[in-house]
């Protein structure tokens, strides 16, 4: 085998930059994605310099959690009821606006932890809606063949995000200010608001109801239709048990004080990350394999007991090492639950169902966050940590064996 020939089959596959429209999302949808994990570092780390307090960090993933399952709910309703673009670029506009908020607090030094926490739950309204739209965009803008390529782009430039992000946050807290982080976060936002712009117009596939306004009823319609495809029920309830119970990242900034020492607060955050973007990297024979049920099921597995062992690492970079093998796990089962996803349902319930997908794996980790907090508050870091990849691995083997649905579901002939 040549050279040429084992990239183009394990080299990660980039078909999906051939559309304009979705090559402008992506560059977009990158530089954005760095800004946020900037601020996504220094609100947890401002919060516990604030309170000396995991369970107030915690708390930070309790006020996301409400508006992102109402919002990403009715958002994913409204975004099939309207044009796509239009509500978007609506949602980074006030996404944007909360940075600029999250900003100003920094520099006028004001010090409330509840005011943090009211900007966090502005920006999780904003994520709620702006991302079902997007993710229900893709289809529309690649063919269904390079649904799984888009989806591991996607994926990957998140987790570069997560990786490069930390660092810079890092050193950003290190040797300047929260304020910067967040201006950094805001500056980088605006390429976003670029990319939504040059976004062709996305009308409904399908109008709803003569062109009335979305509602509830619509959302309850997805709902129902989720109902009816066990195989999407156990992809997302494998993935709640996974989030909610191994996420161990409320517990970095304490873990990173008591153990590991200040410089290390960047690698934890990133270490996920690292994982994920070699994945990545070495994603060419994602789209090949046929039982995607199943390799999802192995991959939640493989990071709820990466997490676990890493949790009982004594050096932080072992710690590291282990996470990102949780992390190249966490990025293959995520590329194959948006794509099964994807390949399900039709257009006209793309939006509702992303926003009931956004909801859970959004809405998960910041569950996973409170949990976290909660249980170091009680039992230490330690146990909080290692016991929730523990017990996340075992709920995603025991749904999978009661409920074979997922082991056994392939895509359609025509995604092959």
């Amino acid at each position: 085998m040549t050279t040429q020939d084992f990239l183009r089959r394990h080299a990660i596959d980039t078909r999906p930059l051939r559309h304009p429209a979705y090559r402008r999302l992506f560059v977009g949808n990158a530089v954005s994605q760095f800004g946020y994990q900037l601020t996504a570092v220094a609100v947890p780390v401002q919060m516990y310099a604030l309170t000396q307090s995991s369970l107030w960090v915690g708390l930070i993933g309790l006020v996301a959690l409400v508006p992102l399952i109402v919002f990403a709910l009715w958002g994913g309703a409204v975004a099939d009821a309207v044009d796509r673009r239009k509500l978007l670029l609506a949602s980074s506009l006030l996404m944007w606006a909360s940075t600029v908020g999250l900003l100003g607090q920094a520099l006028l030094e004001i010090g409330s932890p509840g005011l943090l926490l009211v900007l966090v739950a502005v920006q999780a309204t904003a994520f709620a809606v702006g991302s079902p739209t997007r993710q229900a965009i893709i289809p529309r803008l690649v063919g269904t063949e390079e649904l799984a390529a888009a989806n591991t782009l996607n994926s990957t430039v998140f987790n570069a995000a997560m990786v490069v992000g930390p660092l810079t946050a890092g050193l950003v807290l290190l040797h300047a200010s929260f304020a910067a982080a967040y201006a950094v976060d805001a500056l980088a936002f605006a390429v976003a608001l670029w990319a939504t712009v040059r976004l062709p117009a996305l009308p409904p596939a399908n109008a709803i109801d003569g062109g009335r306004v979305a509602g509830w009823r619509e959302v309850r319609e997805g709902l129902s239709y989720l109902a009816t495809a066990p195989v999407l029920l156990l992809s997302f309830a494998i993935d709640t048990a996974a989030m909610v119970l191994a996420m161990p990242r409320s517990l970095f900034p304490e873990v990173a004080d008591e153990r590991f020492g200040p410089g290390s607060i960047g690698w934890l955050y990133a270490a996920i990350g690292i994982g994920s973007v070699v994945a990545g990297l070495t994603s060419g024979w994602i789209g090949r394999v046929y039982r995607q049920g199943r390799a999802l099921v192995i991959s939640v597995i493989a990071w709820g007991l990466a997490v676990a062992l890493a949790g009982l690492a004594g050096s932080l970079w072992l710690a590291v090492l282990l996470l990102a093998v949780g992390g190249a796990a966490d990025l293959i089962s995520a590329v194959y639950r948006q794509t099964i996803l994807q390949c399900y349902a039709p257009d006209g319930f793309q939006g509702r169902l992303q926003g009931i997908f956004i909801a859970v794996v959004a809405g998960g980790p910041r569950l996973g966050d409170l949990r976290a907090g909660a249980m170091a508050a009680m039992l230490g870091p330690t146990v909080a940590w290692v016991s929730g990849g523990v017990v996340a691995a075992v709920v995603a083997a025991v749904l999978a064996v009661a409920f074979p649905a997922l082991l056994r579901y392939a895509p359609p002939a025509k995604t092959r």
